[in-house]
């Protein structure tokens, strides 16, 4: 599967060109209302007491700014910021590694936490709630456990899954954030920002078209402006208009409801080949030659949040707003054909 544009993950080389448009403050951060009104009174709470804060899990979908919430929880306490993730700690050694070279009210940022090791998770446990770790020095009979104590630290644990933690580690966290998906105009002003630090001219109805194809995701925001500003370098004049914005997202097959080739697939598979469905999942793949999971996983979610696909237990099923979309007629065989779709569109 090919790296998409509308994809919400981030590769390693994508997450150094973010660093810059990332807010240091959280005044500065737009969007996640709720959290960010949470996250300050913990923090100034701790501030204030001269504590260090209670751990914190960022929980919510990939591109929602779970790791910027990270650097500026660090920021704000005045503190450093110590950063891994669950992939790399597949031994408890490696996670006693780090946990004994965190200085006094150090943040350590730990992402895909729910990827960890088990070992490494037992020992998180003892980590977090007493400061405390027991090294294991030799094996079998002969083995000592020598406790080490840690100085008092925050952990800030970053998940896509909150599911998959155990519940002793979710239990361990003093306060979690629900990261959700962004409002419009949440993400126009994120767009705005961004163009400011890329010293692009953007106008208002651009920021408002790459907005509306963002997925309400603030990652795919700055990728699809980003593109933008490439297509108005080399086929325009440098400046960010609505007609640069259409055009350049038409030569990246992202459309207005920020579908993409493999959404617009998926649902010309459903609509042309099997007439709306229901149709199995395995069918539905072979049809648009992909593997099972990459439908599954990677394009029904967004297809189903927009009201556009349904799952049930006969298999997959085009609903009105589907055959809307793609400009088809619907058939009066079609699933949910006569009756009101319970997708209903949003407002233009």
């Amino acid at each position: 599967m090919e790296n998409r544009l509308v994809d919400g993950g981030a590769d390693s080389e994508e997450r150094a060109a973010e660093a810059a448009l990332r807010p240091k403050a959280l005044a500065d951060f737009v969007g996640q209302h709720k959290v960010r009104q949470q996250l300050e009174l913990v923090l100034h709470g701790a501030k204030g007491r001269g504590t260090a804060p209670d751990h914190i899990l960022l929980a919510g979908p990939p591109g929602l700014g779970k790791t910027t919430l990270a650097m500026i929880i660090a920021n704000e306490l005045g503190t450093p910021i110590r950063i891994t993730s669950g992939p790399a700690i597949q031994h408890a050694g490696d996670l006693a590694a780090i946990l004994s070279s965190l200085t006094e009210g150090e943040v350590l940022f730990l992402d895909e936490i729910h990827r960890m090791s088990r070992p490494a998770e037992e020992m998180l446990y003892m980590a977090m709630e007493d400061y405390r770790v027991d090294v294991i020095v030799g094996k079998g009979p002969g083995a000592t456990a020598i406790p080490l104590e840690l100085p008092p630290f925050t952990l800030v644990g970053a998940t896509t899954r909150s599911g998959l933690l155990p519940a002793p580690l979710r239990d361990r966290f003093g306060f979690t954030a629900h990261m959700e998906f962004y409002e419009p105009a949440d993400l126009e002003q994120v767009v705005h920002r961004s163009a400011r630090l890329l010293d692009l001219d953007v106008d208002l109805e651009a920021a408002a078209e790459i907005a509306s194809r963002s997925r309400g995701t603030p990652r795919i925001a700055n990728r699809l402006l980003r593109r933008v500003r490439d297509f108005a370098q080399v086929k325009g004049d440098g400046r960010g208009t609505v007609g640069a914005a259409r055009a350049a997202l038409a030569v990246y097959e992202v459309d207005e409801r920020g579908l993409d080739r493999l959404d617009r697939a998926v649902l010309g598979a459903l609509l042309n080949l099997f007439q709306g469905g229901p149709v199995g999942l395995s069918t539905l793949a072979v049809a648009i030659g992909e593997e099972t999971d990459t439908v599954e996983e990677v394009a029904e979610p967004f297809l189903v949040r927009q009201g556009l696909l349904a799952r049930t237990p006969r298999g997959r099923i085009a609903t009105a707003a589907a055959w809307r979309h793609l400009d088809l007629p619907m058939p009066r065989t079609a699933p949910g054909a006569g009756q009101e779709t319970l997708f209903p569109e949003p407002d233009q």
